[in-house]
């Protein structure tokens, strides 16, 4: 049994030209697949009719690269609870649905066509801190440091973000405040992170702060979007972090 929907999907020629709403219904869609299969769908049926086909980020269609993300119905990923928009799929709707298909949308994430957006700004906070320094010498070999089991996993569960960039999607304010509290909670959480914590920190946030992502006012909206269920208590830290880092000057 196959479903008939309808798309409302948004076409935008590139980050300077206006972008709208255009209208499309899809027949033979199956229950089993994916949200992306379905835009596949799309696409060949455009491509036989002589139109320019919808342009959407994808790589890995499993979940793990973070590159897939759309905003549906309103909802970064789609109305599945810790979903990427990859493992999505169709019979999560019903035969008839109408469907709102847009891209991330966040002044720090320019369109750069159709559904497509430019997420290069958090590639540019991880550079200004997301490393640890390797000393050689004297240094212990790392698997023989004890590290408790309760901050591993802490560490672990921070290092599950994939920067998909549905936490700044979804905040009112496009704040990247959950993506870059997971990077610098992952590391500042094990002994191989804490020499450059403070530094991190800093040059953490304030690249953060250049890119013109938002200001964070803890509605919570980010972790509830966040398909890896990143805890918003990797905010906490980030704060702690760098507040103690300018107390201390590093």
């Amino acid at each position: 049994m196959t479903m008939r929907i309808h798309l409302r999907i948004w076409r935008q020629r590139d980050r300077d030209q206006p972008g709208r709403l255009v209208d499309y219904p899809l027949d033979g869609i199956h229950p089993d697949m994916s949200f992306l299969e379905m835009l596949d769908h799309l696409n060949e049926q455009l491509v036989r009719e002589g139109e320019p086909v919808i342009e959407f980020d994808h790589d890995c269609r499993e979940g793990i690269c973070g590159q897939c993300g759309v905003v549906i119905d309103g909802r970064p990923h789609g109305p599945l609870p810790h979903t990427t928009t990859c493992q999505l799929h169709m019979r999560t709707f019903r035969d008839g649905d109408t469907i709102t298909v847009e891209p991330f949308r966040a002044a720090a994430f320019p369109v750069v066509r159709d559904l497509r957006v430019d997420r290069s700004a958090l590639d540019r906070i991880m550079q200004a801190g997301a490393y640890i320094s390797t000393p050689v010498g004297g240094a212990p070999e790392a698997n023989s440091i004890p590290i408790p089991h309760a901050l591993a996993e802490s560490a672990l569960d921070a290092a599950a973000c994939i920067g998909c960039g549905a936490c700044v999607a979804s905040c009112g304010n496009a704040s990247a405040a959950l993506f870059t509290g997971a990077k610098i909670s992952h590391l500042a959480q094990l002994p191989q992170g804490r020499p450059e914590a403070g530094a991190r920190a800093r040059g953490m946030v304030d690249q953060m702060d250049k890119e013109g992502f938002g200001h964070c006012s803890l509605t919570g909206a980010c972790t509830v979007q966040c398909p890896q269920s990143i805890s918003i208590g990797t905010i906490a830290r980030m704060n702690w972090e760098y507040l103690r880092a300018r107390l201390l000057g590093q």
